[in-house]
């Protein structure tokens, strides 16, 4: 059984639906562009995340919402600034490589390693919105509530946000 063959199982376990369709790997949100137009929904970006003092983080968003770490770091009240979680600790902690994050990768933190899961609100404006199903040669269609499903199959409380909206103020003009 692949990985993605356990995922598959895992969501029909819990009562998911899905559907899965397999195009060339992706690496970033701008990668997916032209095969994501004849994908209706909600498409998401990923960020696996970290403080100074090695909290982590997960952030999932609609792939157009902008996040402002440095705004968003201060509105979690994290250690110093977030940076980007260095590979080795994402593949230890999710079990993915870069450009295959994805929310259902929570399947392999069995520890709860990752402190803090957030989600953008804007995602629940869409159905069904789309993940890497732990690889990033696929993308994966869920209804959004479902995403919570999952979340609470895992035992998981995701913090649900307006992304867009977490930003600095602007610089005061001299």
């Amino acid at each position: 059984m692949t990985r993605r063959d356990a995922l598959y199982a895992f969501f029909r376990q819990i009562g998911m639906a899905y559907r899965t369709v397999d195009h060339r790997p992706l690496f970033t949100v701008e990668d997916g562009i032209e095969i994501k137009k004849t994908m209706a929904g909600g498409h998401s970006k990923n960020l696996f995340v970290k403080d100074k003092k090695g909290r982590l983080m997960l952030i999932t968003a609609l792939a157009e919402t902008p996040i402002d770490l440095v705004a968003l770091g201060k509105y979690l009240k994290c250690k110093g600034r977030l940076s980007f979680a260095r590979a080795e600790l994402m593949a230890e902690v999710l079990g993915v490589t870069p450009g295959s994050v994805t929310p259902f990768a929570l399947i392999h933190d069995e520890q709860h390693r990752v402190d803090d899961i957030i989600l953008d609100k804007a995602l629940f404006d869409h159905d069904p919105v789309w993940f890497h199903p732990l690889e990033n040669n696929a993308s994966t269609a869920i209804a959004a509530n479902d995403l919570l499903t999952f979340m609470n199959a895992l035992e998981r409380q995701p913090v649900i946000l307006p992304l867009a909206e977490i930003k600095r103020p602007p610089a005061i003009a001299r």
